[in-house]
């Protein structure tokens, strides 16, 4: 097949590429070649700017014909909407990269099916949503068979591993160090996580396979965990040992730690589990990297490049942690007055 990919440089791009050069694809990486290529040698290159509507579809529609095209990086209506004007009548598939954020929180029912109702809180799930209706429109009108993907977190080598400040790698070396890590909340909501070579498969999976023409598809991890459990296979990942965890509720997070905690607001603090089987049954989907082996292969990835930054020079956590701990000294000193 001769595929498409608009982005190719990213974490889940880098994954599909190999997968469908390993299977004998062409595939095309679309992008403006200012960014590290970690693929395979095999793929080609088209240089350009997706954003720059105009000349972004002209290019598109001077280019030789795709089987398949998949978007990596539309994150606007109007990314949407020049996708359509670009491709119409001029590839056999289209494959969107949404997400899971669509979904918002909490869901009506667990776990999460490709029926739940939107209701995205973030401006990036919304707009996700946006671009899914402009695509499945245009799969109803016949310009070309669409098929949408909702990947959650999704992590590997060339990425970092999220937590509740954020991704910043000075989470990684806390963990290795033995210092105290922030959780939102008690620690007990569900979360799931999957390794790119698994969301890759997915998306190798959809490309031409008319079952997947006109639907949704979770692509997420099976490993369901509590967040306390989420760090704890972190610090085993690490060899490091099991850290002390400061639980924090998530109200207090998103007043005092707004500029790094954008995620746990957003999506972290709802139970985040999903149903991968429409995925499975169509697409060929299965979880096979474990959590704490996707770990352990990311953070040697970043250690072997140099990419962990010192805790040491962040105060951060440690600063939001006494904010907390000063907080809970005061509350109990006027609880215990009230007893008086």
């Amino acid at each position: 097949m001769k595929i498409l990919i608009i982005g190719g440089t990213g974490l889940i791009s880098t994954a599909i590429t190999a997968q469908l050069l390993e299977r004998g694809d062409d595939v095309t990486l679309y992008n403006r070649g200012k960014s590290e290529v970690r693929c395979p040698e095999g793929a080609k290159f088209l240089h350009g700017d997706r954003k720059e509507y105009a000349a972004f579809e002209q290019q598109m529609q001077s280019a030789e014909r795709f089987d398949a095209v998949i978007d990596m990086v539309g994150f606007s209506p109007e990314d949407a909407e020049s996708a359509v004007r670009a491709f119409k009548g001029r590839t056999g598939h289209f494959i969107f990269c949404s997400t899971v954020c669509v979904y918002g929180g909490p869901a009506q029912s667990y776990p999460i099916t490709e029926d739940e109702p939107r209701q995205p809180i973030g401006s990036y799930g919304a707009n996700k949503g946006k671009c899914e209706d402009i695509l499945l429109e245009a799969h109803k009108r016949g310009d070309f068979p669409v098929t949408i993907m909702r990947p959650s977190q999704t992590y590997g080598e060339g990425g970092t591993i999220v937590h509740s400040l954020g991704g910043g790698t000075t989470y990684l070396d806390r963990i290795k160090k033995g210092k105290p890590i922030v959780v939102h909340g008690d620690g007990s909501c569900l979360w799931a996580a999957c390794h790119i070579e698994d969301v890759g498969r997915g998306f190798v999976g959809a490309a031409g396979n008319s079952k997947s023409f006109g639907k949704r598809y979770n692509l997420t991890g099976e490993e369901w965990m509590t967040w306390n459990r989420y760090h704890e296979g972190v610090a085993k990942a690490l060899d490091a040992p099991t850290p002390k965890l400061v639980h924090i509720p998530t109200d207090l997070i998103a007043k005092i730690a707004s500029d790094r905690a954008g995620m746990t607001i957003d999506i972290f603090q709802y139970p985040s589990i999903f149903d991968n089987s429409a995925a499975i049954m169509d697409l060929g989907f299965s979880y096979n990297i474990t959590w704490v082996e996707g770990v352990r292969r990311t953070y040697n990835w970043l250690e072997s490049r140099g990419k962990i930054e010192n805790s040491d020079s962040d105060p951060y956590d440690d600063q939001i942690i006494a904010v907390w701990e000063k907080l809970s000294e005061s509350a109990q000193s006027e609880t215990a007055e009230l007893r008086k």
